[in-house]
């Protein structure tokens, strides 16, 4: 089980390091009313009279990958969208592929309307298991291999899927009458684009007042720090990851965690990289690269307890990094801390905790504890 885990979370963080090769910009939607998305680069959202004209682009061929109206239910529906992909709002029954969907869902009080949700048993989220244990909520199967018969008894109205280049989209869709949503967050390169999807689901379960306040919050706490690093008299430098299966999986410095990195204060040794994605590098040219970084980030997707004692026993070549030697390796309990859950939604977090690492000296909170990730120290 641990290690059918090991490689399913080493899939998952591959894929949420990478996003699109070709970074395009939002559709433009019809009409001249401005784009509610102020950081998000794939998906548009604008006024539509008594709703919204969503419009996502297909990063792989630069054409659209879909585009919806969303209109109240209690509002009748206008005459020129008859053919239309139309999204009557709120949603009453909503399939969500991702844990970054229903997270939010949950924080907006409307987990309610989320019936199905995929590979339930890797989430320790206390409110899911009790939804999945009172039959509220289905687990529907995995994306490449969804439980067709669970998911058309459930009579969704949207079904939120994860486009990916590599994955054709179902015909669940055709036999289940749902609209088909793709929810490209995960491309996003920004952090705080990532996050401002969140707005999407407040616009599906028309609580978009909440949800504008909940992203603007966090965005200036984001600012406000990333602000206070600009000046910063040293810039560490830090690489990432451990290598899965012989190929150590390093992100791209134009990725998500690239851009985290750089407002933190610090120095990406792959900086000078201009790929969004994963990039496959073999254990030889990390270390001749990365051996005298300062730091050296870590996901932890495994259930045992993460020691540098541990480290060593697995690979001799790990004692040779200078952050190893120096105890300053950063690590993320992904399952611990709920990462791949939460912290989509909480880049605010995700960058105090490395400024907390990198700059102490910047945080006005001096007794803040990390949220997702921390230094980790020897064992006793």
């Amino acid at each position: 089980m641990k290690r059918c885990f090991l490689v399913c979370m080493s899939a998952v963080i591959l894929l949420y390091s990478c996003g699109g090769n070709t970074r395009v910009t939002s559709g433009e939607s019809r009409g001249d009313s401005e784009n509610l998305m102020k950081y998000a680069s794939y998906i548009s959202v604008r006024h539509y009279k008594s709703g919204y004209h969503m419009v996502i682009p297909n990063p792989w061929s630069g054409q659209v990958l879909g585009e919806y109206y969303l209109y109240p239910d209690s509002a009748e529906l206008p005459g020129e969208l008859a053919g239309k992909a139309v999204i009557r709002t709120p949603v009453k029954n909503v399939i969500a592929y991702s844990s970054t969907q229903w997270s939010v869902f949950l924080e907006l009080g409307e987990i309610d309307r989320v019936k199905g949700i995929l590979e339930s048993a890797y989430t320790d989220n206390v409110e899911i298991k009790r939804l999945l244990a009172e039959k509220k909520m289905e687990d529907v199967g995995t994306e490449t291999c969804l439980k067709t018969e669970t998911v058309i008894s459930l009579h969704p109205d949207v079904i939120l899927y994860t486009p990916y280049s590599t994955v054709p989209k179902t015909e669940i869709g055709g036999l289940t009458g749902a609209v088909m949503f793709p929810f490209a967050d995960y491309l996003e390169n920004h952090p705080l684009g990532r996050a401002e999807w969140l707005k999407v689901i407040g616009f599906l379960t028309c609580r978009e007042a909440y949800a504008e306040q909940w992203f603007d919050d966090m965005a200036r706490r984001y600012e406000y720090l990333k602000k206070r690093c600009e000046n910063v008299k040293s810039r560490p430098t830090v690489f990432s990851d451990l290598p899965f299966e012989g190929q150590w999986y390093l992100p791209g410095g134009a990725s998500y965690i690239s851009q985290i990195f750089r407002d933190a204060g610090a120095d990406y040794i792959w900086s000078d990289n201009a790929s969004t994605a994963s990039l496959p590098v073999d254990a030889e040219t990390v270390l001749a690269k990365a051996r005298n970084a300062d730091y050296w980030r870590v996901m932890n997707s495994t259930d045992s307890k993460f020691t540098y004692e541990r480290l060593a026993a697995e690979n001799e070549l790990y004692t040779y990094f200078k952050a190893y030697q120096k105890r300053n390796i950063i690590v993320c309990d992904i399952r611990e801390s709920g990462y791949f859950e939460k912290s989509e939604y909480e880049p605010d977090l995700l960058l105090k905790d490395f400024v907390f690492v990198f700059h102490p000296e910047v945080l006005e909170d001096e007794n803040y504890e990390p949220e997702y990730f921390y230094k980790l120290k020897d064992e006793k």
